[in-house]
């Protein structure tokens, strides 16, 4: 194993927190950008709708991940 790297096992945890950090970002901006537009108070309001986002977004993705996974497997060939 590589230094400074995490073992392979982490593997189903850490895709799954990079692609809701990521995911949850853009929809939550996007959101609030088309509800009160560039403004002050969307922008300060954007973090918290991020976090919450987040919070709900990654316990989610882990529970339908593995369906996913399945369903995957089902239609694209390996």
């Amino acid at each position: 194993m590589p230094k400074g790297k995490l073992p392979k096992r982490y593997n189903t945890i850490i895709m799954p927190l990079i692609l809701s950090l990521l995911m949850t970002c853009v929809v939550s901006a996007i959101n609030i950008l088309r509800a009160q537009g560039l403004t002050a108070p969307a922008l300060a309001m954007w973090p918290s709708a991020w976090a919450l986002s987040w919070a709900i977004a990654f316990p989610v993705l882990l529970l339908v991940l593995p369906v996913v996974k399945r369903l995957t497997a089902i239609i694209v060939e390996m």
